[in-house]
């Protein structure tokens, strides 16, 4: 049996959720034995055959050609969509049944939508990383559901030893609120953030990709005039420092639009932090109730949620709940069984 793992072209410029769920899942995969590699486009003499699984991850425009073409030529492949939508299901279904009949007079006329879900009809499974997620792309989008097998993300064991000495020592900060990820991004509601923020009497981090765009260059502005804010432009995922500030900070926050779950608070929880997070994708078939939820849409919630969590001692219930349920190595195994069945 040999995996290929594939997706969008600039996975890897975009440093994001799915880049280090496909490398730590690659890892995992191969310490329990199995052929995995990434799947090469660029290979003229390549050759799928009854032995081979390519499995994708995101369902969308990006990912789309590839999908169709191996249905094609008639391979057989497994798909991670990475797809949520704060839509409610019956709303995506009438968009869909709407788009459908406008086909009829414009050929050709594709929705993201569309590209989403065709890419899940040829699949022979389609593994969402939550149960909401999956229940939308049903009831949504229109997805059998006999081919819909959740496979949760999962997390390195390595940030459950997490030292907050390292960046103490370089930082001087301890027991901070703490924000990693993209700033500029719409879903990662960068605005909403820093506004609440600014409300606090309390340090805060950003550890962050900034974009250049209106919104990238607005936050990068308002953190410059923010007295309690520190800025940290990026990290290596890697580096030992990246997780030392998981473990001295106090509160991690992620109130984006949505997560799917969230795979920096899953890091940060496991370090032992507080968390904060969106209600919104899943999240709480992740974090239960060892988290607290704040509104995104709501910059008085936000905030509100911070200090409830900053009020509150660490402790290591989420930690262990983390630890029990969503190591890589568990979730190789689940997937590894989706794959033998095929």
């Amino acid at each position: 049996m040999r995996i290929h793992l594939a997706s969008y072209q600039s996975i890897m410029l975009n440093r994001g959720g799915p880049t280090y769920k496909i490398l730590h899942l690659r890892k995992a995969l191969e310490e329990i034995g199995i052929d995995v590699r990434f799947f090469d486009m660029w290979d003229t003499s390549l050759k799928l055959t009854n032995n081979d699984i390519v499995h994708i991850f995101n369902a969308s425009v990006h990912t789309y050609a590839l999908a169709r073409n191996l249905v094609y030529y008639g391979a057989r492949y497994v798909i991670n969509p990475i797809f949520y939508s704060n839509h409610p299901a019956w709303k995506l279904h009438l968009y869909q049944k709407i788009n459908k009949a406008s086909k009829l007079l414009l050929k050709r006329s594709y929705s993201d939508y569309d590209f989403t879900a065709e890419s899940c009809y040829g699949a022979q499974k389609v593994l969402p990383n939550t149960i909401a997620e999956g229940e939308i792309l049903v009831k949504g989008l229109g997805v059998n559901k006999d081919k819909i097998k959740v496979i949760h993300n999962g997390v390195e064991k390595r940030f459950a030893e997490a030292d907050s000495t390292p960046f103490q020592k370089k930082y001087g900060l301890k027991d901070f609120v703490l924000f990693v990820g993209h700033l500029g991004s719409y879903r990662k509601n960068g605005v909403n953030i820093i506004k609440a923020l600014q409300k606090l009497d309390h340090k805060a981090v950003i550890i962050a990709d900034i974009h250049k765009n209106t919104e990238g260059e607005w936050c990068r502005k308002e953190i410059e005039k923010s007295k309690n804010i520190k800025l940290i432009e990026w990290i290596d995922h890697n580096d030992p420092l990246f997780a030392s500030a998981y473990g001295a900070c106090h509160t991690f926050i992620l109130p984006t639009k949505y997560e799917t779950p969230g795979r920096a608070a899953l890091e940060a929880g496991l370090a032992g932090a507080n968390i904060v997070i969106t209600p919104f994708g899943g999240t709480k078939e992740y974090f239960d109730d060892f988290a607290d939820y704040a509104n995104p849409y709501s910059v008085k919630s936000i905030k509100e949620q911070i200090e409830k969590s900053l009020n509150k001692d660490k402790n290591d219930k989420l930690k262990n709940h983390i630890k029990e349920n969503f190591l890589w190595d568990m979730i190789a195994k689940k997937t590894v069984e989706i794959y033998q069945k095929i």
